[in-house]
Parts: structure tokens; C-alpha cells; sequence
């Protein structure tokens, strides 16, 4: 053992803050369900924030689109997902680790559950649009990486809060405007992706945490158990 503390996976002075922002960003993706439950075309917010074309970005932008696409596909996801878990092994931080490949598989779970429940439809029956799978993974994975670093680096509640919810908005932002720009989603279906994003990823947090401190502190039971164990006869000589 080398005695250095383990940086939690959700810290607790962000503990508050990440509660009450996942608890709003809960109520919007609801009442976004709710609205668009069914329908199959862009509401009055989607037409207010971009024209509803089938793609309205236009080369270089279209490249970096379509480079921003890719990492939400499966296979690019994978190898994104596989070289930051790398990079969490190697700087030894293995509850980052867990949470990357945890909470990203989690949330993009929980949206694909949320788009069979609400229906909503873009470019026809059976392209499911709401919330944005894509939007939601590279959001997970931002807070996944920026929740644990922030407890690393001693931030306090504001500050601490203050990166986590910085990283998320770059990430949802840059994933959110590439979907919106190909046309693979309506804006809205990408504030949802976001929003389930800071609902999952944070809970997945304090789960990696719970799981994890039990299991330390069952170990260290049972080496305080082996030791008093090995002392007994030593004791009586």
C-alpha cells in the first residue's frame, strides 16, 4: 500500500452542488419528454435557435462536425473512451477509470431508454431523436474526467462546481452544435442529451464512490482480522 489517499470520484464538497444541478437538469429533460413526446418534427424553440435543413454546415466546419460525430459512434467512442481510461491508469487514478467507462456507459443507456419513451422522431418514423445519445456520452465522459480532478486539486464547492459545470457545457456544446449543424438532431434533443448527462454522470459518481469505499473498508477489516489472528499466539508465549 502506498498510503496516498484515493481522489473520490464525486468529491464531497461538490456533493450539494451536483444535487441540485442534476435534480433541475432532471426537471428539464422531463418537461422536454413531455412536450415532444411523439412528434416528429422541430418545435417553436429548435426553429427559433436554427432553420430546420437537413445539414446547415458547410466545409471546413463540416469536417469538424463530422470529426465531432464520429467520436459519439460506437467505434469511435470506444477507442475515445479506451485512450482516457488509459491515461486515468497510467497517471494512477483508478476511480476516474471506472467512472469514464461507468458513467458513460450509464448515460448513454439511460438515453437510449429515454428516447424508446418519449418517441420523438426527426427525418421520418424510426430515426429516434430525443435526448441526444451523442450529446449525453461526451458530456458523461467531461464530467467524468472534470468531477475527480476537481476533489484532486482542492477545490471547494464553488469553484469545484464551477470546472465541473464548465466542462460539461464545452463538451455538450461542441457535441450538441455538431449534431444540430449535421442535422442528426434538433437543438432540444441536444439540451436533453445534456441535461441526462448531469442527471446520470454525477449519481454514477457517487455510486463508483460508495462501491468502492466499502470494498476498502472490508479489506482493511480483514487485515486487522488476519493481524489479530497472527498475534494470538505470540501473545500467550
Amino acid at each position: 500500500m502506498s498510503g496516498r489517499p484515493v481522489s473520490a470520484a464525486l468529491p464531497r464538497p461538490l456533493r450539494a452542488g451536483c444535487g441540485l444541478v442534476a435534480g433541475l437538469a432532471a426537471l428539464v429533460v422531463v418537461v422536454l419528454g413531455v412536450v415532444y413526446a411523439g412528434r416528429g418534427e422541430p418545435g417553436r424553440a429548435d426553429r427559433w435557435i436554427v432553420p430546420p435543413t437537413a445539414d446547415s454546415v458547410r466545409p471546413p466546419w463540416r469536417r469538424v462536425a463530422l470529426a465531432m460525430d464520429y467520436l459519439g459512434e460506437p467505434a469511435g467512442a470506444l477507442m475515445l473512451v479506451a485512450a482516457v481510461v488509459t491515461g486515468c491508469l497510467l497517471l494512477r487514478r483508478p476511480r476516474a477509470a471506472v467512472l469514464v467507462v461507468a458513467g458513460a456507459a450509464a448515460t448513454v443507456g439511460a438515453a437510449t431508454l429515454l428516447k424508446h419513451l418519449v418517441g420523438r422522431t426527426i427525418h421520418g418514423e424510426g430515426n429516434l431523436s430525443y435526448p441526444s445519445g451523442h450529446t449525453a456520452f461526451l458530456t458523461a465522459l467531461a464530467l467524468a474526467l472534470a468531477l475527480p480532478e476537481a476533489g484532486r486539486l482542492g477545490l471547494g464547492r464553488t469553484a469545484g462546481t464551477s470546472l465541473v459545470l464548465a466542462a460539461a457545457l464545452a463538451a455538450g456544446a461542441a457535441m450538441g452544435w455538431a449534431q444540430v449543424a449535421l442535422g442528426a438532431h434538433y437543438p432540444t434533443d441536444a439540451l436533453g442529451g445534456w441535461c441526462t448527462a448531469l442527471v446520470v454522470a454525477p449519481a454514477t459518481a457517487w455510486l463508483v464512490d460508495r462501491v468502492a469505499d466499502r470494498t476498502a473498508g472490508g479489506r482493511t477489516a480483514g487485515r486487522q482480522a488476519e493481524g489479530r489472528t497472527d498475534s494470538g499466539p505470540a501473545d500467550r508465549r
